[in-house]
C-alpha cells in the first residue's frame, strides 16, 4: 500500500511540475529548472499529499503545496552542489546543474526555482486567501534565515570552527538544514486541512532527524551508484556526523527510536496514518 501510494504521488507531482514548468519557455534557465526538478524520491511532496489527504483535502489542491516544497528542495540542491558550497559533480546520477551548464546558470536556476515555489503557493488553486498567506509565510520561515539557509550557514561555519561539532550542535544544525523542509509539508497539510498541526509537527521533527541520521549511515555504508552522488565526503573532510559521534550501531539505534517516536505522535489519527507510519520506517530502511 505504501509503495503504491508513494509511486502514485511521485507520478502526480512529476506530472504537475512538468506541466507547470513547461509554460516557462525554452531559455537556459527554464531548461535548467526542469532538469533540476526532475526525479528524486519526492518524499517532501508525498508528505504534503498524505497529511492533507487525511483531512479530505482534494489532491488537486494539495499538489500546489507538494510541488512548491519540491521546487524549494531542488533549488537547495542546485546551490548546495556549487563549488562554493559542497562542490559536487553528480546529483541523482546525473551531472549537477553547474557541470551541465555553468555556475552562473546554476545560481539563476536555483533562484528561479525558489521564486517559482512561492508563485505556486500564491495560485488560487492552492487554497483560499488565508491558507495561501499561511503557506507562503511558513515556507519562507522554514527555508530561509530561520530554517534551511541557517542550517547551511551553520554547516559552512562548522568547517572553519577548528573542532568537531558536539551531538547537540549537529542535531541543531541538521534540524535546520534538513529538518525544517521536512516539517513544513506536515504543517502545510494541517493548514490545508484546518487542523491542529502539533501532532504532525512532532511526527515530522522525528522523521526529519531520522532522515539525516539515515543519510549519515548511507554516506558510510552506501553504494554511490545507488545514491546517485558521491559518498564518504564527510569522513574525508573530517566533519562531525551522527555516525562519527554515535558510531554505526548507535546511529541505527537512535534512528529506530525516532521512528517509534514519530509513529507514536500519529496516534490521534488512527488508521488514517498508516502511510505516514510506513514512510517513517522507509526513511531509515532506504538505500539511497
Amino acid at each position: 500500500m505504501f509503495e503504491t501510494a508513494l509511486a502514485e504521488a511521485q507520478d502526480a507531482i512529476g506530472t504537475f511540475l512538468t506541466d507547470r514548468l513547461a509554460t516557462l519557455g525554452q531559455d537556459r534557465v527554464a531548461e535548467g529548472m526542469r532538469y533540476a526538478a526532475d526525479g528524486g524520491k519526492r518524499l517532501r511532496g508525498f508528505l504534503v499529499l498524505e497529511t492533507a489527504g487525511m483531512f479530505g483535502v482534494p489532491r488537486a489542491q494539495a499538489l500546489f503545496s507538494a510541488a512548491a516544497v519540491e521546487c524549494v528542495h531542488a533549488y537547495s540542491l542546485v546551490h548546495d552542489d556549487l563549488p562554493c558550497m559542497d562542490d559536487d559533480d553528480l546529483r541523482r546520477g546525473r551531472p549537477t546543474v553547474h557541470r551541465k551548464w555553468d555556475e552562473a546558470t546554476a545560481v539563476l536556476v536555483g533562484d528561479a526555482l525558489q521564486c517559482f515555489a512561492f508563485q505556486l503557493l500564491a495560485d488560487p488553486g492552492a487554497g483560499d486567501a488565508d491558507q495561501r498567506v499561511d503557506l507562503v509565510a511558513s515556507l519562507a520561515r522554514a527555508s530561509g534565515a530561520q530554517g534551511m539557509v541557517l542550517g547551511q550557514a551553520q554547516d559552512i561555519a562548522a568547517e572553519t570552527a577548528g573542532r568537531p561539532l558536539s551531538l547537540a550542535e549537529i542535531t541543531e544544525l541538521q534540524g535546520n538544514k534538513t529538518g525544517r523542509l521536512i516539517e513544513w509539508p506536515a504543517l502545510a497539510g494541517a493548514i490545508l486541512g484546518r487542523s491542529d498541526p502539533a501532532p504532525l509537527l512532532a511526527y515530522a521533527r522525528a522523521i526529519g532527524l531520522a532522515f539525516q541520521i539515515a543519510d549519515d549511515i548511507l554516506d558510510v555504508t552506501g553504494d554511490s551508484a545507488k545514491a546517485g552522488k558521491a559518498l564518504r565526503k564527510d569522513a574525508e573532510a573530517g566533519k562531525a556526523t551522527f555516525v562519527s559521534l554515535l558510531g554505526l550501531d548507535g546511529a541505527r539505534t537512535r534512528a529506530a527510536a525516532l521512528v517509534d517516536e514519530a509513529c507514536a505522535a500519529l496516534a490521534p489519527y488512527g488508521d488514517r496514518s498508516q502511510n505516514l507510519q510506513a514512510l517513517a520506517r522507509y526513511i531509515i530502511a532506504r538505500e539511497m
